[in-house]
This record gives C-alpha cells, sequence and structure tokens, in this order.
C-alpha cells in the first residue's frame, strides 16, 4: 500500500525495526525503480532483501547502508561485490558498519566486475577484526576513479600498497585508525609514504592512529604535505596520528605546513613530550602545540 500511495517516496530507513523481508522484498518489486537511499540493519531478515537488490530490484539506488544491530549478529555477511556491482550500478555510498562482513570469493577464471564508476564514499568500518583485504578492496573500487572518503578503520589487513593500487586520485578523507584490534596483530612499519605521496594534494582528513608505522616512515609521509603541486597550502584540516610513533620534529613540520589544520590527536604518542600527549582542536590550540614543541626540549 505504501509503495502505491507514495508516488514520490524515494528513501527508506529500517534500522532496527522489526519489518518482515516479505514485506520489504514486495515494496521494493513495486517501488524499486525509483528507490534511491535504503538504510538496513543487518539480521536474519537481511538475507532476502539483499536479494532483491542483487537482481536488479533498485537500478537507481545511490546510498545503501547495512549495519550491525545492538545485539550483534554473529553470523558473517555474505555479500557478492561483483553481483551487487551489477544490480545497483549508480551506487554513490556503500557503507557496511561494524559487520562481520565475508565476501564471496571470486572463482578461477572469472572476470572482475563492473565496479561502481558513481561511488563517492566507502565505509567498512569495524571495531572487531573482519576480512576486509587489499584483494577484496581492489574488487570494489577498481571502478570508481571519483571516490572522495574511504573509511577503513579496523581493517588491519590493508596494507599501504593495497592503497596505492586504487584508481582514485581526488581522495579527501582516509580513515585507516586501528582501535583495540592491534594488539593481536602485526602491523606494517613501513609504507605510509605511499599514501600521503599520492593524496596529498586533496586530503581534508587523515587518520592513521594505532598504525605501527616507524619514526622514520611517518617522518618521509607527513613531508608530503611541505610541498604541494603549485606551491598552494595542503587543504590538510585534521589529522589522527593517536598511538604512533610521531616524533616532536615530524609534527611541528607538518603544523607549519599546514595553516588549515584544526583538529589534531597526539593521544598516547610515545615519542612526545608527556604533556602535549592530547587532541588539540581549534586553531589556537594547535599553534599553542606548534609553540610548545619549539621551546620544549626534546625527550631523551
Amino acid at each position: 500500500m505504501l509503495a502505491k500511495a507514495c508516488c514520490q517516496l524515494h528513501s527508506l530507513d529500517l534500522q532496527h525495526s522489526m519489518v518482515e523481508s516479505t514485506a520489504v522484498v514486495s515494496f521494493l518489486e513495486e517501488a524499486g525503480s525509483r528507490m534511491r537511499k535504503l538504510w538496513l540493519t543487518y539480521s536474519s531478515q537481511t538475507t532476502a532483501i539483499l536479494g532483491a537488490l542483487l537482481g536488479s530490484c533498485c537500478p537507481q539506488l545511490q546510498v545503501l547502508e547495512v549495519s550491525s544491530g545492538i545485539n550483534r549478529n554473529s553470523i558473517p555477511l555474505q555479500l557478492p561485490v561483483e553481483a551487487l556491482q551489477k544490480g545497483c550500478p549508480q551506487l554513490q555510498v556503500l557503507r557496511l558498519l561494524n559487520l562481520m562482513w565475508l565476501p564471496k570469493p571470486l572463482g578461477r577464471g572469472v572476470a572482475p566486475g563492473p565496479g561502481f564508476p558513481s561511488l563517492e564514499e566507502l565505509c567498512l568500518a569495524s571495531s572487531t577484526c573482519n576480512f576486509v583485504s587489499n584483494e577484496v578492496l581492489g574488487r570494489l573500487l577498481h571502478g570508481s576513479p571519483n571516490l572522495r572518503l574511504l573509511d577503513l578503520r579496523g581493517c588491519a589487513r590493508i596494507t599501504p600498497a593495497g592503497l596505492q593500487d586504487l584508481p582514485c586520485r581526488e581522495l579527501e578523507q582516509l580513515h585507516l585508525g586501528l582501535y583495540g584490534t592491534s594488539d593481536r596483530l602485526t602491523l606494517a612499519k613501513e609504507g605510509s609514504p605511499l599514501l600521503t605521496q599520492k593524496w596529498c594534494h586533496t586530503l581534508r582528513e587523515l587518520d592513521l592512529s594505532g598504525q605501527g608505522f616507524s619514526e622514520k616512515d611517518l617522518e618521509q609521509a607527513l613531508a608530503a604535505f611541505l610541498s604541494t603541486p603549485g606551491g598552494s597550502h595542503p587543504a590538510l584540516c585534521s589529522l589522527n596520528l593517536r598511538g604512533t610513533r610521531v616524533t616532536p620534529s615530524t609534527v611541528s613540520s607538518v603544523i607549519s605546513s599546514c595553516p588549515g589544520l584544526l583538529y589534531l590527536n597526539l593521544e598516547s604518542c610515545r615519542c612526545l613530550p608527556r604533556g602535549l600527549k592530547r587532541a588539540y582542536r581549534g586553531l589556537e590550540e594547535v599553534q599553542w602545540c606548534l609553540e610548545q614543541l619549539l621551546t620544549s626540549p626534546l625527550p631523551s
């Protein structure tokens, strides 16, 4: 009834609802051609709804978000990446949040999917260990040159080399923070310059919290913001280095080179003086941090 009575309806938010999947599938079969946005909470009901999307019932869908509920579902979400690319070719935003997500493997000899040519945001953030790898990320983004936001918080298997191969050249937000997962994993100590050298001219937000890059590696990475094409100031306005091995000289250099920096997180940074290990918000606080770094004696 809703699909027939509301002919202008194009967005549906079913998060934390008890709507039966059969009703949702019936709605999408009726109104799917005009649907643009869909929000779901993952449960046993989700499989049938995703099956309808894979069957191309919503060819104009632009936003799809599937997130875990309050009671986390322990059953992995099986998602055939290539089938979703064919079923929803117009996707601009894809969020799979806090899910135990298990992409279906690409069989031998199977050609890669068509990609998401219009995708601008991909969020795979998770607070627990997940199965997202460089190979899976490549399958998702090999056809997405216009990506602007990439949120991979908690995706500890992703490496800088895998990110460097992505076709997007104008990334504005890159979130690679690891929260509570690094204790059990061997983290890469090198490679961060691959990220900043590729995107220093466009990055506005960068989150490397919890990553294991060495002092020298981070120094080389953040040095990319010292000189941008055309001599313009870097666009960077938010930098999260919480729990990294960044040094005082590196922090000083990046603050001096990025006059638009409005957020800087230096919590738990072992190489910094004790009184400066905190988050700085606003231009005045960031500049105060710089003054302290320039006048404080270097830690032994």
